[in-house]
This record gives C-alpha cells, sequence and structure tokens, in this order.
C-alpha cells in the first residue's frame, strides 16, 4: 500500500514537471498507451499474464474509464497551480465521499459517528485552505482537485461492484484504450511533439499509473481496507517531500493543522467503520 501511494506521488510529481510543457490531454493519451504497450509486452513475453482479456461488465468499465479520465485531467488542472500537499489534501476526503456513494449505490450502511467524522474531515479541508479558502492557489485550481476527487471516489466504487474480477490485466485494457481512444482525437488537436527526455518521462508516467494500479491489487488481496485506509495518508508525506525537494515549498501552518485534522478524522472514522461492522455500535 505505501508502495502504491509512493508510485502515485512520483506520478504526480512526475506530471507536475511536465505540466507547463504539455497539454493534459498529451500527457494523459501518452500515459494509456504506454500502459498498453507494457501490458501486450508482457503477455506477449509471459502467455496470459494478468488472467483473461473479456469481461461480462463492460458498461461497468466503460463507465470506470471515463471517470478515470476526469480524474486525471482534475488531478493534472489542479496540480498544474498548487502544491502537491495541498491538492493532496483535498484527496484524502475521498474517502468520506466513497462512504456517501457506498451507501447510496452499493446500500451499505454506516453509523452517524462515521458521518460525524466526515464531517470532521471536511472542515480540517476548509482549515488548510483558510483564508478566503485558497491556500496560496487559485480557487479553480482546488475546484480542479475537489472534481478528481469525485472521480476517484467513484471508481473506488465501481471497483467494490467489479471485486469478483479475476487478474489485473483486464482492469488495465479496459481502463486505458477506451481512455485511449476517447483522448486522442482531443490530444491531436493541441500536441506538442515531445523532446526525447520529455517523451522518456511522459511514457514513464504509464509505468508509474500501473505499477501503483498493481500494487494496489497486491494490497487489498492480502489485507482488508479497513486495515490499509489508513496507510494512504504516507502519500501526505511523500507530497511535502516532493514539494520542498523539487520545487523549494514549505507548507503553510494552516496546510499542515488541516492536515493533522483531516488525517485524524478519517482514522477515527476507520474504528467508527469497524465497530459498526462488528456490532459494537
Amino acid at each position: 500500500m505505501v508502495a502504491a501511494m509512493a508510485l502515485f506521488a512520483l506520478l504526480d510529481a512526475n506530471s507536475k514537471l511536465l505540466s507547463g510543457r504539455y497539454p493534459a490531454d498529451q500527457v494523459i493519451v501518452l500515459r494509456y498507451a504506454t500502459l498498453l504497450l507494457a501490458l501486450f509486452a508482457a503477455r506477449a513475453v509471459v502467455p496470459g499474464l494478468g488472467g483473461t482479456l473479456a469481461t461480462v461488465h463492460p458498461v461497468l468499465h466503460l463507465t470506470r474509464a471515463v471517470v478515470m479520465i476526469g480524474s486525471g485531467f482534475g488531478f493534472f488542472l489542479a496540480l498544474r497551480e498548487i502544491p502537491m500537499a495541498e491538492g493532496y489534501l483535498v484527496y484524502f476526503t475521498a474517502p468520506f465521499m466513497t462512504l456517501g456513494l457506498a451507501a447510496l449505490v452499493l446500500k451499505e450502511r454506516t453509523g452517524p459517528a462515521v458521518w460525524g467524522w466526515s464531517v470532521v474531515g471536511f472542515s480540517g479541508v476548509m482549515v488548510a485552505m483558510w483564508p478566503g479558502l485558497a491556500a496560496g492557489g487559485p480557487v479553480h485550481a482546488y475546484l480542479w482537485a475537489f472534481f478528481a476527487t469525485i472521480c476517484y471516489a467513484t471508481v473506488l466504487t465501481i471497483n467494490r461492484l467489479l471485486r469478483h474480477e479475476t487478474g489485473f490485466a483486464v482492469l488495465i485494457l479496459w481502463s486505458s484504450l477506451p481512455g485511449l481512444i476517447l483522448v486522442s482525437p482531443f490530444a491531436m488537436t493541441s500536441w506538442v511533439t515531445p523532446s526525447w527526455p520529455d517523451l522518456a518521462a511522459l511514457s514513464v508516467n504509464g509505468l508509474l499509473a500501473g505499477g501503483a494500479t498493481l500494487c494496489l491489487a497486491i494490497a487489498f488481496r492480502h489485507d482488508s481496507a479497513a486495515r490499509l485506509a489508513p496507510l494512504e495518508f504516507s502519500a501526505l508525506l511523500f507530497a511535502l517531500s516532493f514539494d520542498l525537494l523539487i520545487w523549494g515549498v514549505w507548507p503553510s501552518a494552516w496546510t499542515m493543522g488541516g492536515a493533522l485534522i483531516v488525517v485524524f478524522a478519517l482514522l477515527m472514522s476507520q474504528q467508527a467503520a469497524q465497530a459498526k461492522s462488528a456490532g459494537k455500535t
């Protein structure tokens, strides 16, 4: 799980470095293209690697692909203008959104304590972006991060609906191929020919995304979401480190205070959810 968070942070840092030179649609297209090439190259070496490519849930997979595009665009546009740590603070509201989607879509019930801590978590994000609800960046950047987080929470919900799919190949194919087809026409209209070093950096995005997805799959194969979810907060440590090492950005007191509130609220929410499932509340 920690390895997945590190790879996602590297992906976001690499995209942030490239965001000033290339449009979002081009970055995302090359990410999908690289991931598909890596998948089929690996299957050529090891036939059948990752399981079957067929699915009985094409509509769910296509919906997941579209929402993943929204998440990719949202985070790319957000992190172009704000530090990674601040974008990740907004991202940390995703587990709370997932609770709501689980109740609406999956009909899962949670106790009032879980919802109460969700409210506390949202307040932490507000503190981090105080004053003016913009912690040193434009408001629209935080709105893009919020949009991306909604999309990400939706992806997690769909993943739960697809939990009976076997292997990772079907997940990679059915997210990358539709994404490549849908975004390519837009990328062609604003294509910027990359230098060879930039092309390598753009291609690395696909490998980072694939590696992170694979690490998540392995993690959830060996332990429960309740045990793994708190480890997502390691992403904030990676984001703060990259902000400092690459861009020389120190987090503000508001950012750190909001981060502490969000982390505490989500940990308490996880405990409340576990207690609820165990019949203790």
